[in-house]
């Protein structure tokens, strides 16, 4: 029986990708080119609420206390009517909040968190009892990466070549680890080119395509004994080079396009200067011009203290590692 007017409430943080996943085999199932390996983040996350209505006639949809329109609400119904199919309730509307403690659509994987927490929520309302792998698929649906943010600590997405076998799981908790993430925010604004349009120029234009799958599926393995052996220096190597390896896709499509600002190579640099200062931090970059800085703590006070007096305190934000999916008590 359906969870009749009862809210169900999920929290879901963000991810940042250290070995990104940029494109798709499957637009429709969202299957990725190629496994990804993600660190879920603490302060950034969303607060989705989900209930069944039966006096709706249609799913009512409120994100950052706005009702959505377009896209936006298209995305959100196709999401709900893959759960009304698994729940075989075509007839079920539900009400939507969603609250999202991030930046939209500006690089910072709003939409892991946002569809991961609305995968949880929805899917309990609905009387799924999904284990966390069922709801890694069904988060996938909604978006790519929040697959990954229905775990904790280090997470690694699965390829696979269906709906059965891609998913994500847990590679390895951070509970005991010393990583941290100082985001810098350049832009609030929607990005120009959505990372959906980018995957796919990126994917059939780019002559470099194929060279970039090989790297990635080798920079998993190589990140993965990293992670093993708790060693920071090639978790953050190989985390910014995978993640200008992508940029580089970007520019070589055709046409070429570019997430970065002039401010995101200035901010590049100014963690290769701090690297060279003996001060160890780490660039990776999602779609769009905003960058993460993988530190350590030792150096975290340092790091945030540099880029406060560039960009504003307000805009600079330190995050350590975050958990994975809850349900939150109203």
């Amino acid at each position: 029986m359906m969870n009749k007017n009862r809210p169900v409430i999920a929290r879901a943080h963000t991810n940042i990708a250290l070995v990104k996943y940029w494109g798709k085999q499957n637009e429709n199932l969202i299957i990725p080119q190629n496994d990804s390996l993600s660190l879920t983040l603490d302060q950034f996350y969303t607060d989705t609420t989900v209930t069944f209505d039966p006096t709706l006639t249609a799913d009512a949809v409120l994100i950052d206390n706005e009702v959505a329109q377009g896209s936006d609400y298209q995305r959100v119904v196709d999401f709900l009517d893959i759960v009304r199919q698994k729940a075989q309730t075509p007839d079920r509307f539900f009400n939507v909040n969603s609250v999202n403690h991030v930046p939209t659509a500006a690089g910072f994987a709003s939409s892991a968190s946002a569809f991961a927490a609305l995968a949880a929520a929805a899917s309990r309302a609905a009387d799924l009892k999904l284990d966390l792998t069922e709801l890694s698929r069904l988060a996938r649906r909604g978006s790519g990466s929040a697959s990954r943010s229905i775990f904790a600590g280090f997470v690694q997405w699965h390829t696979g070549n269906d709906d059965e076998t891609s998913y994500a799981e847990q590679y390895a908790s951070a509970a005991d680890w010393d990583i941290g993430v100082i985001a810098l925010t350049l832009q609030k604004s929607r990005k120009k080119v959505s990372s959906r349009q980018g995957m796919q120029l990126s994917v059939t234009t780019s002559p470099f395509y194929s060279e970039w799958i090989k790297l990635a599926n080798s920079d998993i393995e190589q990140i993965k004994q990293a992670i093993d052996q708790h060693d920071f220096t090639t978790v953050g190597h190989i985390s910014e080079t995978n993640a200008l390896r992508m940029h580089a896709l970007t520019l070589s499509a055709d046409p070429g396009f570019i997430y970065f600002t002039g401010q995101t190579i200035e901010m590049i640099n100014e963690i290769r200067q701090l690297r060279k200062m003996g001060i160890e931090c780490y660039a990776t970059i999602d779609a769009g011009p905003n960058v993460k800085v993988l530190c350590q703590k030792e150096n975290a006070s340092k790091i945030m203290t540099h880029f406060n007096q560039l960009l504003g305190s307000e805009n600079v934000i330190y995050t350590t590692p975050g958990s994975g999916i809850e349900y939150l008590e109203k």
